[in-house]
């Protein structure tokens, strides 16, 4: 896949480092020749230009890329002129960086397929890991619910998925579980599956809920 970044700062720099390390041909544009510099030798294409000009993004040929991220910090005007010219070339998907709820109203108004915040995001799954130790990595998925990694409370191990019903009992479902003895990710399971305190388990719900797996009882 052919993926623009469209901004190199801390995010968009780290972004196009690992899409190109995944494989994928990658086109970076900043106005900051020591930006795109730094990137340069992972990227097919590094460009020093301004991308709120739609002349120059075609010129480098960002109208034929599969997807864009438009990543340009606390510049709203840039981030949402660089965003319309993306939707007005059809491309099929832009991801664009929101610092506000408000340019994230916008960017999606003028043509975001998705819009991201990422120190938001982050803060949130390490304000739940902090809180509950036992969630080892959490993901919210929109305002209300999250898929989380965590270790099995004690009254679960030696038990199977079937006798704990948990998506009767505590609101969530497991999608999946990450053995570590043997080590092997198991997908489909099992209502027979016996949970041992080894296992890591993979729940998706209300993150309400997950969070009570992990409260002690008063």
């Amino acid at each position: 896949m052919h993926v623009a970044v469209i901004g190199l700062g801390n995010f968009g720099a780290s972004l196009a480092r690992r899409l190109a390390e995944l494989g994928h041909h990658v086109s970076v544009v900043d106005t900051d020749p020591k930006a795109v510099n730094r990137v340069q030798d992972v990227c097919e294409q590094a460009v020093v230009a301004d991308a709120t000009d739609r002349g120059v993004l075609e010129e480098v040929g960002l109208n034929l890329v599969d997807a864009a991220v438009v990543s340009l910090g606390d510049n709203l005007g840039a981030s949402i002129l660089a965003t319309l010219h993306l939707k007005e070339m059809k491309i099929k998907r832009i991801v664009a960086k929101a610092v506000s709820p408000d340019h994230e109203k916008i960017l999606k108004r003028v043509g975001a397929s998705e819009v991201v915040f990422p120190e938001r995001d982050v803060a949130l799954r390490l304000a739940g890991t902090l809180s509950h130790p036992n969630l080892l990595d959490y993901l919210p998925i929109g305002q209300e619910f999250s898929v989380a990694e965590l270790a099995p409370p004690p009254d679960f191990v030696g038990k199977t998925i079937l006798e704990l019903d948990l998506r009767r009992n505590h609101g969530i479902n497991v999608i999946a579980v990450r053995e570590l003895v043997p080590e092997r990710l198991s997908l489909l399971i099992e209502p027979k599956y016996v949970i041992k305190d080894s296992d890591i388990l993979v729940v998706v719900g209300r993150q309400e809920d997950i969070e009570k797996l992990h409260k002690p009882p008063r």
